[in-house]
């Protein structure tokens, strides 16, 4: 946030942050393509384009049906929420607004030390778990709700756990080999799994000052910052499952350099991937690791130092919020000039939009087709359909279409013609 002290903000503000932050965390066009069938407006392109990751899954024939039951299981996750906050002390108000923005992984808090702020390991535990929850596909809580739980069939659910595990016990045992157990081990394990899961899932929540921890503790929460979530969640980054087939597809490339004659597609589970999909998930990676690159090499331009431009173009980019250096745990984005501020929130955008709907923005045959180059016809093209043609359509390709049919209808019109003159003048002379 670029807001100092939250807490003198009025409770409308505070509630619209956390408002617009729910919303947007399922996909505010998934909420809209609830209702766009009833207006005749097909909605699966703009399912695949806001529900985060490779392969939306339908959970029923219509995708109206689909978003609906998704979102169904999002405002009964957020009340579950809601409740075991306020049966934990917390007040109604903050309750509410600590839901909205968990399971929506967008981590803004109305207090300005986030949920330390309260001091309650019952709070932190209700946090770290449905930060987790809200990070794995909904179309596993759907169908856990249905009474069918497939989450340890999901190979995608397997690996995003085990890194969020071997995460959390690596940054504990490298705690406790630092600071020992002079706090205990217990607050140790709580803000070690709290911190991992809140980056991991890139919600940003806050429960201790991680930029005190060893510099190995960080290297780790800044390489979780790329991962993400599941697909099919509400969380931001590469998303577990592209990280999962590109580690598969590297080994793959290992066997295949011992066995060259072998036929080795990249599986997930016993479903083997196309290639197209990997080629496009490789293309994913590509745009993510060179936008990030970008982004660290502009906020460097900008006069910031090395850590900070590394931490805050990682945690624009998958809009997770506390970065490292000056944009940390306590940190906020605040005292940064306007053109650093735009250029992290562009790597917000992209990474939201999962990139690729930023990007062709700028592809030049965007603009060629599209752009200002065909003005000048586009306006010819208008002008001849606002001539009363009774064939006059409404769309400028068809009416060029048209257009050229008319010209060369005219064109052999005029040829023929001569040729019929000649015709009747030798029949006059015969």
């Amino acid at each position: 946030t670029v807001f100092s002290d939250i807490e003198s903000l009025p409770r409308g503000v505070i509630f619209w942050r956390a408002m617009t932050q729910w919303l947007g965390g399922m996909g505010i066009i998934v909420l809209g393509i609830a209702i766009l069938p009833f207006l005749g407006v097909g909605g699966m392109q703009l399912f695949r384009a806001e529900v985060p990751g490779p392969r939306p899954e339908r959970l029923a024939p219509r995708i109206r049906q689909t978003a609906a039951l998704l979102w169904y299981v999002y405002g009964g996750l957020t009340a579950v929420q809601a409740t075991l906050y306020v049966l934990g002390g917390m007040p109604v108000f903050e309750a509410v607004t600590h839901a909205f923005t968990t399971l929506s992984t967008g981590g803004f808090s109305p207090r300005n030390a986030s949920i330390a702020a309260y001091g309650s390991p019952f709070l932190q535990y209700v946090t770290i778990l449905f930060m987790y929850l809200a990070a794995v596909n909904f179309t596993l809580h759907y169908r856990a709700l249905r009474g069918r739980p497939l989450y340890w069939k999901d190979p995608e659910w397997r690996f995003f756990s085990l890194v969020v595990g071997g995460a959390t016990l690596v940054v504990l045992l490298v705690g406790l080999a630092r600071a020992g157990l002079e706090s205990g081990f217990e607050p140790a394990f709580r803000e070690s799994m709290f911190q991992v899961v809140s980056i991991a899932t890139t919600t940003g929540f806050v429960s201790a000052d991680y930029e005190l921890w060893p510099v190995g503790s960080q290297l780790i929460l800044l390489m979780l910052m790329f991962m993400g979530g599941m697909a099919g969640s509400t969380g931001g980054g590469m998303k577990a499952l592209r990280v999962y087939l590109l580690t598969r597809q590297g080994l793959d490339e290992l066997k295949r350099q011992l066995h060259p004659q072998a036929v080795l597609p990249t599986r997930l589970g016993k479903r083997a991937v196309r290639e197209r999909t990997m080629m496009r998930i490789l293309a994913f990676a590509l745009f993510f690791v060179g936008l990030f690159a970008a982004g660290t090499l502009g906020m460097a331009l900008l006069g910031h130092d090395i850590v900070t431009s590394l931490g805050s173009s990682a945690a624009s980019l998958g809009n997770i919020g506390p970065g490292l250096g000056e944009v940390g745990a306590v940190d906020n984005y605040g005292w940064m000039g306007a053109p650093s501020h735009l250029l992290l929130i562009f790597l917000m955008l992209a990474g939201r939009l999962e990139i690729f709907t930023v990007l062709i923005l700028f592809h030049p045959d965007l603009w060629r087709r599209y752009g200002a180059g065909r003005g000048p016809r586009l306006r010819q093209v208008a002008d001849w359909t606002t001539r009363g043609h009774p064939l006059a359509p409404t769309r400028a390709r068809d009416a060029e279409r048209l257009r050229r049919r008319s010209l060369e209808s005219e064109a052999r019109s005029a040829e023929e013609e001569p040729a019929q003159q000649t015709s009747e003048d030798g029949d006059d002379e015969r």
